[in-house]
């Protein structure tokens, strides 16, 4: 069994749900991301990627140092893992969910990140195009 911690990106950065996705944008950028998850203290609150703050914002006329990370995260749930979990397990949630990336926790602090890049690595292609084809069309 492959487990979350032997796959995910370690050192995962979060957005503080208050600051302007002016800073997140410019975050991404300087990380090479195109996504960051969005945290309240320690605790994870969602994700956002920088095609929300183009669509969202951006393309409605909206200036983003009027917005804040948070207000760009759903109401919806979260789908995370824990270090330990299965990566079939985790592959299996990113199929049924549509979802590109999955954050890692560890009593309930954020540890790190999976994203579909790091399956590809890590499993089968025919997973890993099944899992590709899943989130390629309604993407979130």
């Amino acid at each position: 069994m492959t487990t979350a911690r032997e796959v995910m990106h370690f050192g995962v950065e979060c957005l503080s749900v208050d600051e302007t996705l002016t800073t997140a944008a410019e975050r991404m950028a300087a990380l090479d991301v195109g996504a960051m998850p969005v945290c309240e203290g320690e605790r994870l609150r969602g994700i956002i990627t920088d095609r929300d703050i183009v669509v969202k914002v951006i393309a409605q006329g909206r200036d983003p140092s009027e917005f804040t990370a948070g207000s760009l995260i759903g109401s919806g749930p979260v789908w995370t893992a824990q270090t330990d979990t299965d990566v079939d397990e985790i592959l299996h949630d990113m199929i049924e969910h549509k979802i590109r990336r999955v954050p890692v926790l560890e009593d309930d602090r954020l540890v790190g990140i999976i994203s579909q890049a790091d399956l590809a690595a890590n499993l089968p292609d025919d997973k890993v195009g099944e899992l590709v084809e899943a989130v390629s069309s309604t993407a979130h």
